[in-house]
């Protein structure tokens, strides 16, 4: 296994310190574990397609494009909310 170097600001670097720290493991495997779990742009392709055939096989809806994009625009939304709520909770430095 080789090794990478990653330069980021100091207070991001103490950040995923303490988010590893509070899980009990190390900052490489912290790092190794967000890899795993973020999603290429081609791997949520796949997986959205995945899911739509899902859906038409199992239950006979074949999802719009128009649904698609609706759920996409309520999922930022939801997110957006979501990371105002934790910006708004964290206190100010």
């Amino acid at each position: 296994m080789s090794d990478v170097m990653i330069r980021v600001p100091a207070e991001v670097r103490d950040q995923l310190a303490a988010v590893a720290d509070a899980r009990g493991t190390s900052l490489r495997a912290l790092m190794q574990e967000i890899a795993a779990q973020t999603l290429t742009p081609e791997q949520i392709k796949e997986r959205a397609e995945h899911t739509r055939t899902l859906l038409a096989e199992r239950f006979g809806h074949d999802v719009t494009d128009e649904e698609s994009a609706e759920m996409r625009r309520k999922m930022r939304e939801a997110t957006a909310a979501h990371r105002a709520a934790l910006a708004e909770a964290e206190p100010s430095r």
